[in-house]
């Protein structure tokens, strides 16, 4: 129950993401400073908070064991995820991001067989690869639906072009932030505080992030002021709280499958924060219809969720990969 209180607090705080950045995009704010400023703002404040619990040397340390996962999987769970999200924006409201990028409820229970465990065998300890899940994936499909239903009321106003553009990207990055988070939960084990372990990905994914604002500065220029400001409230609201509190939720579960398939469908309620955001901000209409029946879905599945975290998961039901 724990892990999925922290889950919907965090998808409260990721709801920021979604709002600014379209919000940034629609005042003419490049894509390419949306996503770099997030993670250049990030540093400063990590680095501190690391160095006033006296951790700052391990991450180093543990980086140096083995840089060249700690740099593949940093850019695939944070470059690969929110450079993606930060095009989209460009291309699509908020409303039509969020409801893509709940594709990872799914993502995450697809990629379980990417992912080992320890087992007991009879000549000693042998890996098994984790298995996909029936009941777990049934269950987050109610809330995929759910989110589907959403979308409906406010698609009939997107063209092809934004679908493909506000779509295909999110899709890319709902498969690579779980996969970045699980590879890197897997590579530290538990040597490394989730503060510790967001530090050492958002060092090792630096180098891509500046790249990335000198494409932006030759491209653009300097940012805008606003968006400066408001890449600072994402840096702060999603990259340092949301994420510390999603990494929280992943790692006291990242042993039990069909409960970090639950703490990860709590990101589907996002979706309700974003609703609510640009409802306040953008005037976006109330949901009614198929859209309010949406909404309902997405409570069942979190309920649904909660019971599967309580009793567990039985065995049957898994499918051997």
């Amino acid at each position: 129950m724990r892990g999925l209180s922290l889950g919907i607090i965090s998808s409260m705080f990721f709801a920021v993401t979604f709002i600014l950045n379209r919000s940034m995009e629609t005042a003419g704010g490049s894509w390419l400073w949306s996503s770099s400023l997030r993670f250049l703002f990030m540093v400063p404040f990590l680095i501190l908070i690391v160095a006033f619990r006296k951790n700052l040397k391990a991450v180093f340390l543990e980086i140096k064991k083995a840089p060249v996962p700690w740099l593949a999987w940093s850019f695939t769970g944070f470059v690969l995820f929110y450079a993606p999200l930060t095009y989209a924006a460009a291309y699509g409201p908020g409303w039509l991001v969020a409801g893509t990028w709940q594709f990872t409820i799914i993502a995450g229970l697809l990629l379980a067989p990417f992912f080992y465990e320890m087992k007991q065998g009879p000549s000693g300890l042998i890996k098994k690869r984790h298995n996909i899940q029936f009941r777990a994936l049934a269950v987050s499909s109610v809330i995929l639906i759910g989110v589907i239903s959403i979308q409906v009321q406010n698609a009939s106003g997107i063209t092809t072009s934004q679908v493909v553009a506000g779509i295909l990207p999110v899709i890319l990055a709902a498969f690579c932030y779980p996969l970045g988070n699980r590879k890197m939960m897997e590579l530290c084990g538990d040597r490394l505080d989730t503060f510790q372990r967001i530090l050492g990905m958002t060092l090792c994914s630096l180098p891509a992030w500046l790249v990335i604002s000198m494409w932006a500065y030759i491209e653009v220029g300097v940012p805008q002021s606003s968006q400066v400001l408001q890449s600072l409230i994402v840096a702060i609201c999603s990259g340092i709280i949301a994420t510390a509190l999603f990494f929280i939720a992943t790692s006291r579960v990242r042993h039990d499958q069909g409960k970090l398939a639950g703490v990860e469908a709590t990101q589907s309620t996002q979706v309700l924060f974003v609703l609510a955001g640009e409802v306040a901000f953008f005037a976006t209409p109330l949901p009614n219809g198929i859209a309010a029946a949406g909404m309902c879905l997405i409570v069942i599945g979190i309920i649904l969720h909660t019971f599967n975290m309580r009793n567990g998961i039985p065995r049957r039901g898994y499918l051997k990969v």
